[in-house]
């Protein structure tokens, strides 16, 4: 399967809202309890996906008809907690259909490149830490360098912070 990778426009987000409940839902089974996942709303997504195109560099995985099956967006690193990285990998979802088959380091190598053209030197990204895609990660050279409680659905999860020290070396 081959893909092709745009710069995604506001009226994407729809279609953005869609992957990102759709693979919420089939990678976090069994990780976040079925109600929260159950009650991920389209429309709330979407309005929030509206704002982030128009604010962030924000990339669409394309399959071979032209359909957006994954999406990726990056920018400053949100939290400030993490010293001496000063860009994130915010999102990068697929379909699950899609997953493996290479449309997710597309995903990640254009986020890089977008940071470095930004001006960013580093990276990090939060990945729950009973998500599969986290040897994705280790894959792409990323190193745990802070694990970090959230509060998803009412449920305490630890998250893994990924780091990424020079965006050049990856």
């Amino acid at each position: 399967m081959s893909f092709n990778i745009r710069k995604a426009v506001e009226t994407d987000a729809p279609e953005i809202a869609k992957v990102q409940v759709d693979s919420w839902r089939t990678t976090y089974k069994g990780i976040v309890n079925d109600e929260y996942l159950a009650g991920l709303d389209y429309k709330k997504r979407e309005e929030v996906w509206e704002l982030v195109v128009v604010q962030n560099s924000t990339f669409l995985l394309l399959d071979d008809e032209g359909g957006i099956v994954g999406f990726a967006v990056g920018g400053p690193e949100r939290s400030e907690e993490h010293i001496g990285f000063d860009g994130e990998l915010y999102a990068i979802y697929l379909y699950e259909e899609v997953q493996g088959k290479g449309g997710g380091k597309q995903l990640f190598d254009k986020v890089v490149e977008d940071l470095i053209e930004r001006g960013f030197e580093s990276m990090i990204i939060a990945v729950l830490e009973h998500n599969p895609a986290r040897d994705f990660y280790e894959k792409m050279g990323g190193v745990v360098i802070a694990k970090e409680e959230v509060d998803i659905g009412g449920d305490a999860l630890t998250e893994l912070i990924f780091g990424w020290r020079d965006l050049k070396e990856i």
